[in-house]
């Protein structure tokens, strides 16, 4: 049997959430200004915190997003623990990080409008992304990965998505995440297997485009699919 160690050091837990919006058909990722950190002063980073004693690790990622991002609803996942050795300068931390999505009546900022004491917290375009903070850049591309392969077998999207939408709203929805273009017959195709989308009856007019039928997911939760 082994012996018990006279003395006991352990790792800091903490949680860093990627979150994710659709605005204006491009995929944007939530940031914060690093202010506490010498390293990295004028960065930027996901929101992030220790985790308390008395919280869980998804209290903790709803926390740090209520506290240093605004947001409160949303969707959110479990993504991977992040326990590279020298990830914080200040010590050794360990990260549960998050997957989250927010829908576009969820994703306003108060820098964009909503009431209440501006944080600093930008949505950034994840095509045109600065180099973050700690070991966010790597965060952020798993983050990436893990909802590019969701959106390939499940509605996950819908998360990021009005409760009502076009064929071609979802469609470029898809194509903002993967980075390319889908072949709309087959697309419509596979979208519209019964149970997976429907029709709200009502329609949309763009401009001097015709009026668009108007559709929404058949059930709240996420549902497992075919699409890619």
């Amino acid at each position: 049997m082994g012996t018990t160690p006279k003395k006991l050091r352990f790792a800091v837990l903490a949680t860093d959430v990627a979150a994710f919006r659709l605005h204006e058909g491009v995929l944007e990722i939530l940031l914060i200004p690093i202010t506490n950190v010498p390293e990295f002063k004028g960065m930027r980073g996901l929101p992030g915190g220790l985790i308390d004693p008395k919280e869980t690790a998804e209290q903790a990622a709803v926390r740090v997003l209520t506290e240093k991002g605004g947001l409160t609803g949303g969707y959110l996942e479990q993504l991977y623990t992040f326990s590279d050795v020298d990830r914080d300068p200040r010590g050794r931390v360990v990260s549960v990080a998050y997957l989250a999505l927010f829908a576009p009546n969820e994703a306003r900022l108060e820098s964009e409008g909503r009431e209440g004491a501006d944080s600093g917290a930008r949505w950034c375009p994840m095509s045109n992304l600065p180099s973050l903070a700690y070991d966010h850049d790597n965060i952020a591309q798993v983050a990436l990965e893990r909802l590019r392969a969701r959106i390939g077998y499940t509605t996950i999207v819908r998360h990021l998505l009005p409760k009502e939408f076009t064929l071609t709203e979802l469609q470029k929805a898809y194509e903002s995440i993967l980075g390319y273009s889908l072949d709309k017959r087959n697309f419509r195709k596979k979208i519209q297997v019964p149970g997976i989308v429907s029709a709200t009856g009502r329609m949309r007019t763009q401009g001097a485009s015709r009026p668009a039928q108007l559709y929404r997911f058949a059930h709240k939760g996420v549902r497992t699919i075919e699409i890619l």
